[in-house]
């Protein structure tokens, strides 16, 4: 793995973040936390496009949130673990792992 592909990764841990923190910031602390996380996100996301295909960074990016945020929900707030859920979680990331083997980098034309 690349460090572009590690940028989407670490992207869409912080989306988890701030969409964690959109439900449940209370305080100035956690909603500044909040938007701090949505502004590292949408950055890596947008640099991460520059050298890859930037639907593929896109869909990587929303499956991988996506993803991390059912699993957040369930390991910090309890939430139910539902087989039906869990079959579909488990059928994005296949469709994101998949885009991913067949993604190529775009040539560095600008450095």
């Amino acid at each position: 793995m690349n460090k572009t592909w590690l940028s989407v990764i670490i992207a869409a841990v912080f989306e988890v973040g701030w969409v964690i923190g959109l439900k449940h910031a209370s305080g100035i602390l956690e909603w500044g936390a909040t938007v701090i996380a949505i502004i590292i996100s949408f950055t890596l996301m947008i640099r991460a496009s520059r050298f890859l295909p930037v639907g593929t960074v896109y869909a990587v990016f929303v499956g991988l949130g996506t993803t991390g945020t059912v699993f957040a929900e369930i390991i910090l707030f309890g939430s139910p673990i539902q087989i039906e859920k869990m079959t579909l979680v488990a059928v994005l990331l296949l469709g994101v792992i998949g885009l991913k083997i067949l993604s190529k980098e775009k040539k560095k034309e600008e450095a």
